[in-house]
């Protein structure tokens, strides 16, 4: 089969087209024919990590070095990337009995990657599902991974109806789904991003969208029952007082100075840092794909690459440029 393969860290070019063996399933995993794959931050992050020392990963030193270990200090030891997907079933273990030939499925295979590729193979009690009737394969790709995120740990916060969430970085992966989750258990959502992603923000639901290279939403004097940093940017002395009373302040990413500031302020005060780690369940999947095929939540496509163009859909990627979701696709003949 076809995949794009790495063998070295680096800038784009470093992704090549290449012939490589198909994955033999075992009796309890399932064989899938790839249609569509999404290019997300943790592909950026793991074609690049060779270069990424720890003060720029937004995770505390202890993930960035055991991270180091599973992709590999000097060269990448998983070399074919993407970490969602959507496609086909064309082969079953003998043991497999929740899949058949032929089954649309969409998931997630987490740091195990592998999707830049024809074929993958998964196990059938794995983080996959059916994959939702009413939208296509491309949607159904880039839907996993920030939906997955930002349902389980959104499920925690336990938001009540009427109030206020702010969504920092509400165009990425997570973001995005963070703000369709948070309207779906009736808050009021707020969603900050770039100049270039305010129309995809307001698309997809926020009441109002802060474009912060123009405006200095700390200092609005808006408050917020819970504030989303998706990307740890924001530190807890610049957001605090956008918090109601009991306000609460979530990071998707961090370091370990906010670890301790969440310890602080479990103890003291009212206002909260809570720092989130979502686990990978099916059963977040399978709600995933309930409010996809609901309406409540959906993906937006920005491009679509042919997946031997990983490399150029990198570059657009990181050029700033991207205004949603951007995906490969397989031409199978």
């Amino acid at each position: 089969m076809k995949a794009i393969v790495y063998e070295q860290y680096g800038a784009p070019e470093v992704l090549q087209l290449k012939e490589v063996s198909r994955p033999a399933i075992k009796d309890d995993e399932v064989l899938l024919k790839v249609f569509a794959s999404s290019i997300n931050y943790g592909d950026l992050l793991a074609r690049n990590f060779g270069n990424t020392p720890p003060d720029k990963m937004n995770m505390p030193f202890f993930f960035w070095f055991m991270a180091k270990i599973f992709f590999g200090f000097r060269k990448p030891k998983i070399k074919i990337l993407g970490n969602e997907f959507s496609g086909e079933v064309v082969e079953t273990g003998r043991n497999v009995s929740l899949f058949r030939t032929g089954d649309k499925v969409f998931g997630y295979r987490a740091m195990n990657m592998g999707t830049y590729a024809e074929y993958v193979s998964m196990p059938q009690n794995g983080c996959i599902s059916l994959k939702p009737e009413n939208i296509s394969f491309e949607e159904a790709a880039v839907l996993p991974y920030g939906s997955l995120t930002a349902l389980n740990i959104l499920k925690k916060m336990k938001i009540e109806p009427e109030q206020k969430v702010l969504v920092i970085g509400a165009s990425g992966s997570i973001g995005s789904a963070a703000v369709q989750v948070a309207k779906y258990y009736g808050a009021k959502v707020t969603g900050v991003c770039g100049t270039e992603r305010v129309e995809f923000v307001n698309s997809i639901g926020a009441e109002k969208t802060i474009d912060y290279t123009k405006e200095d939403f700390t200092k609005s004097g808006d408050k917020f029952d819970l504030v989303i940093d998706i990307l740890g940017k924001y530190s807890y002395s610049q957001l605090k007082n956008l918090l109601t009373v009991n306000g609460r302040i979530l990071y998707i990413s961090f370091k370990t100075k906010k670890l301790l500031q969440m310890i602080f302020t479990r103890f003291t005060g009212s206002k909260k840092v809570i720092c989130g780690i979502a686990p990978v369940l099916i059963e977040d999947l399978l709600e995933v794909k309930r409010l996809a095929e609901e309406g409540k939540i959906r993906t937006i496509i920005d491009k679509k690459y042919p997946f031997e163009n990983a490399a150029e859909a990198h570059r657009y990627i990181e050029s700033g440029n991207r205004k949603a979701n951007v995906v490969l696709t397989f031409l199978h003949t």
